[in-house]
């Protein structure tokens, strides 16, 4: 198992890493996102078959090709920018003026089409709402909180949306094998038992250390060499804060996913990934983490 999971995560990290090059780059497209958009609807479907499958597990039909359609609108609602750019559209310099609209767009008209749907299929009471709901939640848990990936991406240009984007991933993913190493050293006390039984208040604190080291890292070293020019070093404060909430977001988002694989009885989120489980398994921390990220960014804790 072991051997697989490292054979997996091998080939993942090699593939996001090369696209990550690319995109800043900007091989072949002088428009900042063009490689990394198609992963991130790629990564939403295949996200989204993971949550109906769990919760068809307990006998939930959701209209599936409507939750896959607003999952795929959501996402590219966020990343509007990069295909009017890619299109040659001038209404790529109106977005700004729309903001973050266009997801939440996205969102009501999906919703609107889960209510369509059920009323079309609707033949006695006590499934539709049930259902609908979960629609909603599937919408929201995969469409809109991976559309924060491209908020991200899209944040302050090229560069300074790079390390945006690639500060929160290695934060997250860092905090974790910080909290698995310190768990196995000094773990004694376990943090929820019932949800993840190998989760303890130690290895927890070990990965909260590990993400500020991990962020103060980053912005002194890694940072300046992505954003070249008229770099400026947040404060100390400001980027240890930054790790730390990060940490605790992805954190949350770990156990979320844990939640939902208990609460339908499942072991993984699917087994098509060999050692790591599925896609839900790999991305539920970023999925958190990347709101959280975004808001550090806007607020100006960190960045521009």
């Amino acid at each position: 198992m072991l051997r697989w999971r490292l054979i997996s995560a091998a080939i993942i990290v090699a593939v996001l890493l090369a696209l990550i090059w690319l995109d800043y780059r900007q091989v072949f497209f002088e428009t900042p996102g063009a490689w990394l958009l198609p992963l991130l609807l790629v990564v939403s479907v295949l996200a989204t078959e993971e949550v109906l499958s769990l919760v068809r597990a307990q006998g939930n039909q959701p209209i599936g090709w409507i939750v896959f359609l607003g999952n795929l609108a959501i996402p590219l609602a966020a990343g509007l920018p990069i295909v009017l750019t890619l299109c040659g559209s001038k209404l790529a310099e109106r977005y700004p003026q729309i903001g973050h609209v266009a997801p939440l767009a996205a969102l009501a008209v999906s919703m609107v089409l889960v209510f369509v749907g059920e009323m079309s299929r609707f033949r006695q009471p006590g499934t539709a709402i049930v259902n609908a709901a979960l629609s909603a939640f599937t919408l929201v848990y995969v469409g809109v909180l991976i559309s924060f990936w491209a908020f991200l991406r899209l944040q302050g240009g090229n560069e300074w949306g790079m390390a945006a984007l690639f500060s929160t991933l290695l934060i997250v993913k860092m905090a974790d094998t910080g909290a698995f190493a310190f768990g196995k050293t000094f773990g004694r006390h376990k943090m929820s038992p019932i949800l993840s039984p190998g989760k303890t208040w130690e290895g927890s604190l070990g990965g909260i250390f590990t993400a500020g080291v991990t962020s103060w890292a980053f912005f002194q070293f890694v940072a300046p060499r992505i954003v070249t020019s008229g770099y400026v070093e947040p404060p100390l404060a400001a980027v240890m804060a930054y790790g730390v909430l990060v940490a605790l977001a992805g954190m949350i988002g770990d156990l979320a996913e844990s939640l939902l694989k208990r609460d339908m009885q499942r072991k993984d989120s699917s087994t098509w990934l060999r050692g790591l489980g599925g896609v839900l398994d790999i991305i539920d921390a970023p999925l958190v983490a990347g709101v959280v990220a975004w808001l550090c960014w806007t607020a100006g804790l960190v960045g521009p």
